[in-house]
């Protein structure tokens, strides 16, 4: 599984405004984090998608903490930067952010 910090602008890609069900493999759907919260806070993508989350606050770091089974924290991201995650495996992936943890998302990936 991929997971890097990317500045902003430097990767073109397919943006989702919603929950995106069907995205095709080797996809990169976008989660943009404004006011607090994942949006879209969930996901279903297919095996092989690549999800990015944005950091869209002014002035505030995340990081994207996966709370199930064999779950990890991102680097915190800042203003401007973004973090991404290759899901290879069908599953549901719950998430929050490890600094605000009311900070909740969802992933489920589907063959």
């Amino acid at each position: 599984m991929g997971a890097k910090l990317v500045p902003l602008g430097v990767t073109v890609l397919l943006a989702c405004l919603g929950a995106c069900p069907g995205q095709a493999g080797d996809a990169i759907v976008e989660v943009r984090i404004a006011e607090y919260r994942y949006e879209p806070a969930e996901l279903t993508v297919k095996v092989g998608t690549t999800v990015r989350w944005t950091n869209d606050e002014k002035r505030v770091s995340h990081s994207i903490l996966f709370t199930g089974p064999g779950g990890f924290e991102s680097d915190r991201f800042f203003p401007g930067e973004s973090w991404t995650r290759t899901f290879d495996t069908p599953g549901s992936y719950p998430y929050s952010c490890g600094p605000h943890p009311e900070m909740r998302g969802l992933i489920e990936v589907v063959e």
